[in-house]
């Protein structure tokens, strides 16, 4: 027991010694959580909250041009600002010299062609109902109410067709009222009647959007919930930092060669060293999600929401822990000098990061990534982590996930040993 206390020491000491691990292992990733968490909820509100703000031309010689200004106005997603004087060119630059995400341009014939477009309609749905015969004329001409879209080259094109979306969602509404205004008047109504022109005018009904769940009480999904367990787990890994670099260290300067004297001290090391780095990657997750849970509330980010059941959390963080441990050591063995361990070990990890879904979910990845995915443990983690703070998953959904890591766990051990035996140390 002695030995064991005064390896567990020399651990605390070595860790304490190295500034730049010690940053590395708390200092960064709170940054990271709180950057990232911070950047990624304006987005959302970008999309939910904030009204972003355009620029319309509006040449139309008809009433249906501030129709559609007047529908973008109403959805609460728009603030426009008019400038009927600028032309098509004009509109291209200002859209940037003013600071605009959109610049629409409205045709002067959009109203004409619109109803056109009506007509066109119109008579098809009434020579299909047997109602009128077949006329040669232009309105069975169909054509676009055409309108330009200049935007602002920052934005992402998902981002970008999301507007889009919304901008032809209003000029459909427009058309369908346009369309139905004609069709009557085809019939030879005067004006639509009232219970239709009611029934056109009431409001859309709300789509009730309600997050999948593996079990009751699914958490709400939100930056939060996303950045803090991901980045937690980035974190964790980077320890291959300090831990690896400590191995390289002592391996270089005798220390394993020195403990073969000692009987049963190179076994007593390996667990220090494990407790440690423990204790570090279990202290980074308590640090990480109080931030998530005490701080960012009072930043006006979404609090972090624990799962119910707290045991398959912990669970899945000890192991997520245990195998980076096992991964940092496996590094620390093979490398050759301090650096390489460093360098190697760091880019591996963003490596693993990258395709495993830390910085963007991996269904959005091609299918082939999406497999090579499997063989990152982070893929793992994060699944672990999101089962549970995500889709409120329980002991059945994490089988899979914690076969694999003690599986990647117990393989870095194997090589460890290879790695051991073959160098003379055990």
């Amino acid at each position: 027991m002695r030995r064991l206390k005064a390896s567990i020491v020399k651990e605390v000491q070595l860790i304490l010694h190295d500034k730049v691990g010690l940053l590395l292992m708390y200092l960064m990733p709170t940054l990271l959580v709180f950057i990232i968490t911070v950047v990624q909820n304006s987005a959302f509100q970008l999309v939910s909250d904030n009204k972003l703000n355009i620029i319309i031309v509006n040449k139309d010689k008809g009433a249906l041009g501030d129709s559609l200004i007047s529908a973008l106005s109403k959805s609460g997603n728009f603030a426009i600002e008019g400038a009927r004087s600028l032309s098509m060119e004009q509109l291209k630059k200002e859209t940037i010299s003013r600071k605009k995400l959109l610049g629409i341009y409205i045709s002067e014939s959009f109203t004409e062609n619109l109803n056109r477009d009506a007509g066109y309609l119109s008579n098809l749905m009434l020579r299909e109902l047997g109602a009128t015969e077949e006329k040669k004329e232009k309105s069975n001409i169909r054509v676009n109410a055409h309108i330009t879209i200049f935007y602002d080259p920052v934005i992402q094109d998902n981002y970008r067709l999301t507007i889009n979306n919304g901008i032809n969602t209003a000029i459909a509404g427009i058309e369908n009222s346009n369309m139905i205004r004609q069709l009557f008047s085809d019939m030879g109504f005067s004006e639509i009647p009232s219970n239709i022109k009611e029934a056109m005018g009431e409001k859309t009904r709300d789509i009730v959007s309600v997050p999948a769940s593996l079990n009751a009480g699914a958490l709400i999904p939100n930056a939060t919930q996303h950045n803090v367990p991901a980045w937690s787990l980035f974190a964790m890994f980077f320890m291959v930092i300090s831990l690896g670099g400590n191995v390289v260290k002592e391996r270089l300067s005798g220390s394993f060669i020195r403990l073969q004297s000692i009987p049963s001290a190179f076994l007593l090391v390996l667990i220090s060293k494990v407790m440690i780095y423990l204790f570090v990657a279990i202290t980074q997750l308590l640090l990480l999600f109080s931030i998530g849970i005490f701080i960012f509330p009072h930043l006006g980010l979404p609090p972090l929401n624990l799962p119910a059941d707290t045991l398959p959390l912990f669970v899945v963080s000890l192991i997520s822990a245990i195998s980076a441990i096992s991964y940092a050591l496996l590094v620390g063995m093979y490398a050759k000098t301090q650096e390489q361990s460093n360098g190697f070990g760091a880019i591996s990890i963003i490596i693993f990061a990258a395709i495993g879904g830390i910085w963007v979910p991996t269904f959005i990845m091609p299918e082939y990534l999406q497999t090579i995915a499997k063989f990152s443990p982070l893929h793992w983690c994060i699944e672990g982590y999101y089962r549970l703070f995500l889709k409120n998953g329980e002991w059945g959904e994490l089988s899979g996930i914690i076969i694999y890591l003690l599986s990647f766990s117990l393989m870095c051990h194997f090589f460890i040993f290879i790695r051991l035996r073959s160098q003379n140390y055990i």
